[in-house]
């Protein structure tokens, strides 16, 4: 184990013996860190929380701290967070709160740029970017390889699908479907993220059939009930535009567009 001198680690806390710590910084009682995760210089991390393996954590970041919610009385919540995750400076990762359900995770591969902030109960996947200072109000659900644009900030309780893009300075104020691009404030769709489904490894048949899903639940002018009925009857087997009709079919809060 590499601790530097100055760092301050509570010997109740539990770290791999590969794990790196940085100076100044500060870990607290019930921590937990796997192997080889890198915590770099005046990182704090306290509270209820595990961070899993071959995380990097840079300067100044403030990990698993109380949560911003008035509600909240020092009752103990959790976060968890994956493998191999890029955390960078000054990002701040909120426990969860009792009434929210109590624990805030972040899955595995992840970019999480300067300043992002995910608050309070949120229920992040795998693969996802969060660009410089994108903003994550709580409880809210960000699928696999969603990326959020820099400055975006997200209502709570929005959910945000996979493989979804959402524009830079964009406010996100309810759900957007996986496979789509948003923008703007209030965002509102623009189409599907055919670049992104690209890069990804979708085939030009699996976006066709995407981009017609699109077409049929936002610009067909059918109800959305009987868009999803028709789509359902069209591509009865394909995984992608069930996972797509089901989205809007159970959103709590509507679709941006």
């Amino acid at each position: 184990m590499s601790i530097h001198p100055t760092a301050i680690i509570h010997k109740n806390a539990e770290l791999d013996s590969s794990v790196e710590v940085g100076p100044y910084a500060i870990i607290g009682e019930h921590v937990r860190i796997g192997k080889d995760t890198k915590i770099r210089s005046h990182v704090v991390i306290d509270g209820w929380t595990t961070i899993g393996e071959s995380n990097t954590i840079y300067p100044f970041a403030a990990i698993g701290l109380e949560p911003q919610d008035l509600k909240f009385k020092g009752e103990k919540t959790t976060l968890e967070v994956g493998n191999h995750n890029t955390i960078r400076e000054y990002a701040t990762l909120h426990r969860g709160t009792e009434s929210g359900g109590g624990i805030t995770r972040i899955g595995s591969h992840n970019v999480m740029m300067a300043y992002i902030h995910v608050a309070h109960d949120c229920l992040l996947g795998d693969h996802i970017i969060m660009s410089n200072a994108a903003t994550l109000a709580g409880s809210i659900v960000v699928g696999d390889h969603a990326i959020l644009g820099g400055l975006c900030a997200v209502h709570q309780f929005v959910k945000i699908g996979s493989y979804s893009m959402i524009g830079g300075c964009s406010c996100v104020v309810q759900d957007v479907p996986p496979f789509v691009s948003v923008a703007g404030n209030h965002a509102k769709m623009y189409g599907l993220n055919s670049l992104g489904l690209k890069r990804h490894g979708f085939s030009q048949d699996q976006i066709s059939t995407l981009k017609s899903t699109y077409k049929l639940l936002f610009r067909s002018g059918k109800i959305m009930r009987e868009a999803i009925q028709t789509g359902r009857k069209k591509w009865p087997d394909n995984v992608h535009v069930e996972k797509f009709l089901s989205f809007v079919e159970k959103s709590e809060r509507g679709i941006c567009r």
